[in-house]
């Protein structure tokens, strides 16, 4: 995520996955769609959905939920895909919902704590938001090189 210097402000697509609010920087998103059939692709890694037609572009979803080995769930007419720029390349992500869209004083942010029951390289920091927790995700970094590699190359 960018540096931020005090005084800024963080403009955020907040979602939910589990009971969790999780925030994205809009800058990252490209757009927010309802749930598509998704192709499912052999031999890909467990988190991936498998690929979508987007307007004629073909797209890896990525099942966040299997990705942080959250418990799964059926998907409902509030799950959405999240089209997002991830290291250059166009990938949709599922969440349970979105919910806003919001701005965050940079100083309302937390670096993670040291023993975050994620995986904390995924993560930025935690903002503090109307008197609850958003966990903010680095969304660069929810690929290794060589996932965000193989992604490239499923692209058929």
């Amino acid at each position: 995520m960018e540096n931020v210097q005090t005084g800024q402000e963080l403009q955020l697509v907040i979602f939910r996955l589990s009971q969790e609010e999780y925030g994205l920087p809009i800058t990252k998103v490209q757009e927010i769609n309802r749930l598509v059939p998704i192709t499912k692709l052999p031999q890909t890694p467990s988190f991936v959905e498998g690929i979508i037609n987007l307007r004629g572009r073909i797209i890896p979803v990525i099942d966040l939920r299997k990705r942080f080995q959250l418990p799964m769930l059926e998907h409902s007419d509030d799950t959405r895909i999240i089209i997002v720029e991830v290291n250059g390349q166009t990938v949709g992500i599922t969440v349970d919902a979105v919910t806003e869209v919001i701005r965050l004083a940079a100083d309302a942010v937390e670096p993670p704590p040291p023993t975050f029951v994620l995986d904390s390289q995924y993560i930025h920091g935690v903002g503090k938001v109307e008197g609850r927790l958003v966990i903010l995700l680095d969304i660069d970094k929810i690929l290794t090189t060589q996932e965000a590699i193989a992604l490239r190359e499923m692209k058929v």
